[in-house]
């Protein structure tokens, strides 16, 4: 039994947390409420967790000369190595509930069941606080109700509150599915919630030296797996604001509320400082004006970043700014090599926070635009962002959800432009560029287009099912000309890695003959999972 969490067991928690991990990371992939073969956050989980023992790993047990105690410090390593490793909106989450922790934590003298209790609930805040519109059902109500049950266990005996901690998270994950209705169709529980159980339960083992994890709560009802909408900000608001704020914990709560009913996408992320911190803060919105000011009214804005937007504090007709470049990430031999010979930097897909900012940094340019491909790595994508302005790099993310939007992205490229008016252009190309997924599915589910089977083709259409089918070629002739159906003049094709020989040949000449004045382009894209990618301009 330990009594305090000193350095060592925070390297042990570290640890046995990443083995527990990987040894549930398939059971938590299959619990994405999603049929097709792409569930990934035990996967995500696992890779944020890797990270921060790495950066733990890198560390030869010496103190800064100033600063934080000895556990103090590990938990810093473990929270900063965690944020660089971030892989998927789980990962991000899951980097500031171990920084809210480590923060205060660090300034304790020791650790025992008091100071677990409140390390928990500054993890719970930190979580919270980073996410625009908190979610019941998610890790956040599991990370609260272990925070809930570890202050009213009111004890100093650490391993006694790392228990209840952990028995209270695991009840409200057995409850999650009463909170979102996705859950409860699907029959499972929330994927990121069994994460952190997971890493609670490793924790009880470290303080007691018995292992204490039982199974998986399921709800009371087991339905088959139902498609829901992937996470990503809303299309009706078409401008990026970013910018540092020095200001007091109590301004910015009141910049939260203003900026929450000016848009979505709403981050701010402090570094924990009192009575005045700095803040990153990022909002989608409409009105540009309105969200600075807000910050104005919260304290002091600076590095302001707008993107999307044409009505900049420069003038339209200022300098160009020199050294710019493009971040892609590309999952596919043949995408990667599209995107190369458009001059892009390439980041293999799923990549960690780490990654993308290394990619970024490589490029040696003063303005980057990153183009993500998928609304999970967009989260990444902007923890990277706001980790490149730290160097004095202005980075705008493109929310890109497909390869072939990045593709209509890069195509209007103009080096004459403002990099401000660029990126704009670049969105609205990428915006006005539809797309679709064809694959089989994975497991039995309830479609919005109905019931599918294990082998089924699945068509999406911006992420939502729209075709089912049985055979691969009708169904990707179908959605094609579902989609021209809405108008456009050009097709896009990227065949998959384990697409059937003619598959794009099939739909080129299909389109040619319903379709005679639209123009069609196929390429060898050798994503997996999805025989063909569609795009639609």
């Amino acid at each position: 039994m330990l009594d305090t969490l000193d350095a060592a067991a925070v390297r042990r928690w570290c640890a046995s947390g990443l083995a527990a991990l990987k040894r549930h990371q398939g059971e938590i992939d299959q619990l994405n409420v999603y049929p097709v073969p792409d569930g990934d956050t035990g996967t995500n989980l696992v890779l944020t967790l890797t990270s921060a023992q790495q950066a733990l790993a890198m560390d030869l047990d010496t103190l800064p000369d100033s600063g934080p105690t000895a556990h103090g410090h590990a938990l810093r390593l473990m929270a900063q190595g965690a944020l660089l490793g971030a892989r998927g909106n789980s990962g991000v989450i899951l980097s500031q509930i171990l920084r809210g922790f480590a923060d205060q934590a660090a300034g304790v003298s020791a650790v025992r069941g008091r100071e677990l209790a409140a390390a928990l609930r500054s993890g719970t805040t930190a979580a919270y606080t980073a996410v625009s519109r908190p979610v019941e059902g998610t890790v956040l109500t599991v990370v609260a109700a272990a925070a809930a049950a570890a202050e009213g266990a009111d004890s100093d005996d650490l391993p006694v509150v790392a228990g209840v901690a952990a028995r209270a998270a695991a009840e409200a994950l057995a409850r999650t599915p009463e909170q979102l209705p996705a859950l409860a169709r699907a029959g499972v529980v929330d994927a990121g919630g069994r994460g952190l159980c997971v890493l609670l339960d490793a924790l009880v083992e470290v303080l007691t030296g018995e292992s204490t994890a039982g199974p998986a709560p399921t709800p009371r009802s087991a339905r088959p797996a139902a498609t829901v909408a992937r996470e990503t900000g809303s299309d009706e608001y078409a401008y990026e604001v970013q910018f540092l704020l020095d200001a007091p914990a109590e301004a910015v709560d009141g910049l939260r509320r203003a900026l929450d009913a000016l848009g979505d996408s709403l981050v701010v992320v402090g570094d924990g400082r009192e009575p005045e911190g700095t803040w990153n803060v990022h909002v989608h919105v409409n009105d540009v004006g309105a969200a600075v000011e807000a910050g104005v009214a919260a304290g002091r804005p600076y590095r302001i970043s707008v993107t999307r937007f044409a009505d900049q504090s420069e003038s339209p007709s200022g300098p160009v700014v020199a050294g710019r470049a493009a971040v892609v990430v590309a999952t596919g031999g043949g995408i990667a090599e599209l995107f190369a010979a458009e001059g892009a930097t390439v980041v293999p897909g799923n990549p960690s926070t780490g990654e993308l900012l290394d990619a970024v940094r490589s490029t040696g340019a003063a303005r980057v635009v990153v183009l993500p491909n998928d609304a999970n790595t967009e989260a990444v994508a902007s923890a990277a962002a706001r980790e490149a302005h730290r160097h004095g790099i202005k980075v705008s993310v493109v929310p890109t959800r497909s390869p072939v939007q990045a593709l209509a992205a890069l195509a209007v490229r103009d080096g004459d432009r403002r990099f401000e008016d660029d990126v704009i252009a670049m969105a609205e190309a990428a915006g006005a560029c539809r797309y679709a997924e064809v694959c089989h599915a994975s497991r039995e589910a309830l479609t919005v287009a109905g019931p599918c089977r294990p082998g089924d083709v699945l068509a999406l259409v911006e992420g939502e099912v729209h075709l089912i089918g049985t055979d691969l070629t009708d169904t990707c002739a179908a959605v094609v000309d579902r989609m021209l159906g809405g108008g456009g003049e050009m097709v896009t094709l990227l065949a998959g890695v384990d697409a059937p020989a003619g598959l794009t040949d099939a739909v080129r000449a299909h389109v040619a003959r319903r379709w005679p004045f639209v123009e069609v382009h196929a390429y060898p894209g050798g994503q997996p999972f999805y025989p063909l990618l569609v795009g639609i301009e």
